[in-house]
């Protein structure tokens, strides 16, 4: 009896423990792969008390763990340090060491990256998948974008509209950035930033072939900022080859990406539209008994809200033709389709999603009726 009991108490002591070190919270974000890539979840616009952050590096690696991301960069300001008489730092190179460290033991990519920052018209860029921040620290900003491409990094612009330095809150693509363009220092622009989707910065995005992305910016908890007011973290989803850090570093060079925030995607159609059909499984699909009414089951296995528009020539029988897919959640549509089908092209319109200024894409799933 004794040994039963010993028994017990050891497996709970076993299952406690196994519950402590998941990592992941109920808010994990979960998106599918597409076809030909993974899908990473990335964040990689991060701030520390190593800049002008308000936690250690160790808080963002674990942030991360618990919503499931696969990379993350501390980007922290270069040239803006207001913590530096408490904690003086010569090495530009700390704050990624420390979050290196923390996620040894764990499947989180650290992504080595800094924050050039510098007054308009030069304004801030981020240059991630460096190998030491402290010579991009110089004097001429020409001169910090020339050492982040001796170092082959991918360089992206932060929030190109912010309103702090372009009052009219548009990108202003000066004769800097058409000049870094231009010398293969400049690769991405954010489109989305902190709580900002930016649609002039999509329109240069497509315009100049820059990387579309969408980051946190995060200064303060993620809790605090997102996830206690109902959001998620804005993200890149990057499709890479593989879940590698050269395979990720390949793709965003390669522009292979979707921004998104809750339930705003944002991204070019190549990689946007499989993104959306992938999010979408259909369960079932059957008429009503005696009916030419096609109730089809759907399920979203995104972490996204997805907001849908009819773009079929059937309408819906007791629905409006707009309608939402909640997160992880299901939908049934009731289809008149006037006469009885074999099967039927559902086309809808992803009116929450953009591959252009106000242009949403019209996503396609061939569905097979049951009998």
């Amino acid at each position: 009896m004794k040994n039963i009991f010993f028994l017990f108490v050891l497996c709970c002591g076993i299952s406690q423990v196994t519950a402590q070190h998941s990592h992941k919270s109920q808010h994990a974000l979960t998106y599918p792969d597409i076809e030909g890539y993974v899908t990473l979840k990335t964040d990689l616009h991060i701030h520390t008390v190593f800049s002008d952050g308000d936690v250690w590096p160790t808080i963002r690696v674990q942030e991360a763990l618990r919503e499931n991301l696969d990379a993350i960069s501390l980007t922290e300001h270069l040239e803006y340090q207001p913590h530096k008489n408490d904690i003086p730092h010569p090495n530009r190179n700390r704050s990624y060491d420390i979050a290196l460290a923390e996620a040894k033991e764990h499947d989180l990519i650290i992504v080595h990256g800094s924050e050039i920052t510098r007054s308009a018209p030069m304004g801030h860029s981020n240059a991630v998948f460096i190998k030491d921040a402290n010579p991009l620290l110089q004097d001429k900003g020409e001169k910090a974008f020339s050492e982040a491409k001796k170092q082959n990094a991918f360089v992206f612009w932060n929030h190109p509209a912010w309103h702090a330095q372009n009052p009219q809150g548009n990108p202003i693509l000066s004769d800097f950035q058409k000049e870094r363009i231009k010398k293969g220092e400049l690769h991405g622009i954010e489109v989305i930033n902190s709580i900002d989707y930016n649609e002039e910065s999509l329109a240069l995005a497509l315009e100049q072939n820059l990387t579309i992305m969408g980051t946190s910016d995060i200064h303060g908890l993620i809790d605090w900022d997102y996830t206690e007011k109902g959001n998620d973290r804005p993200i890149t989803l990057v499709f890479a080859k593989e879940k590698t850090l050269e395979s990720m570093q390949e793709a965003l060079f390669e522009g292979r990406t979707v921004a998104v925030y809750n339930a705003l995607l944002v991204g070019k159609e190549e990689y946007l539209n499989p993104l959306i059909h992938s999010s979408i499984v259909v369960t079932s699909a059957k008429y009503f008994k005696n009916t030419q009414v096609l109730e089809v089951h759907l399920k979203n296995v995104s972490s996204s809200p997805l907001l849908f528009k009819n773009a079929m020539e059937y309408g819906f029988y007791s629905s409006s033709p707009v309608f939402e897919i909640p997160a992880l959640g299901t939908y049934t549509l009731r289809i008149k389709t006037l006469d009885e089908k074999e099967n039927i092209d559902l086309k809808l319109k992803a009116i929450g999603a953009f591959t252009a200024p106000k242009q949403s894409p019209v996503v396609s799933w061939k569905i097979s009726v049951e009998k």
